[in-house]
């Protein structure tokens, strides 16, 4: 490359980061205004967090950083839980997308990344690209560990879930269906999704982070149990 073309490349390559930086940027502002007032746990310093994760195992990993802050930014945009359906709730990352000029090859990375990356009950299918395990990775790790309790019974609370009923089993077998609306409670869900999650990340820095995480939630088990049954 002769240095002209290589000048031109810098320079080219110098647009493209700037206007990443302004992507992201745009998408910060419109997550946290969607989101900050959100009670179910899935609110704005969700996102933070997951993105803030995301990024650290995009670095370990070495995979596309842009595509992973992003899809990490965006994905409770999207979620089921939040939106009159999921359907609904694509086309609503699809819009910002599209009204903010994201070159259409990484929107749809970010919207591949998005529509598959859900627990769904432990059916969803494998995500397809090294960005896709990262940010979904990301997302699980918030959901175990002790913040991951905090959501769980901030979710409980405000869907109207009972904390603890000893005398219903948790659910082993689900349709997609039955995860979203069957009832449940705060502790189930440890046996019903969370307990599982170290075992289903993607990445060797996922599952590092994510086995201290994992034995906070035993313990956790542990200490209430042995609090609902005391007679002291």
């Amino acid at each position: 490359m002769n240095p002209k073309d290589n000048q031109e490349k810098h320079k080219e390559d110098h647009q493209e980061q700037q206007a990443n930086e302004s992507i992201l940027l745009a998408a910060e502002q419109f997550v946290r205004q969607a989101l900050e007032r959100e009670y179910t746990g899935h609110d704005w310093q969700h996102i933070r967090r997951v993105t803030q994760t995301a990024k650290a195992i995009a670095r370990e990993e070495q995979a596309n950083l842009f595509i992973c802050e992003l899809a990490a930014l965006l994905h409770d945009i999207a979620d089921a839980k939040l939106n009159a359906s999921e359907a609904a709730g694509l086309q609503k990352v699809r819009s910002w997308l599209e009204h903010n000029n994201v070159h259409p090859q990484h929107a749809a990375h970010v919207m591949e990344i998005i529509s598959t990356m859900s627990f769904k009950g432990g059916g969803g299918k494998p995500m397809s690209t090294l960005e896709g395990e990262i940010v979904q990775d990301a997302d699980r790790l918030d959901a175990i560990g002790a913040i991951g309790i905090a959501r769980t019974f901030a979710y409980a609370g405000a869907k109207g879930h009972l904390l603890h009923d000893p005398n219903v089993r948790p659910r082993t077998e689900m349709t997609e269906a039955e995860y979203r609306s069957g009832e449940s409670t705060a502790v189930h869900h440890f046996y019903e999704k969370l307990l599982k999650l170290k075992d289903l990340m993607n990445t060797a820095y996922g599952k590092k982070l994510a086995e201290t995480r994992h034995q906070f939630m035993l313990a956790y088990l542990e200490q209430f149990y042995a609090e609902w049954d005391s007679e002291c």
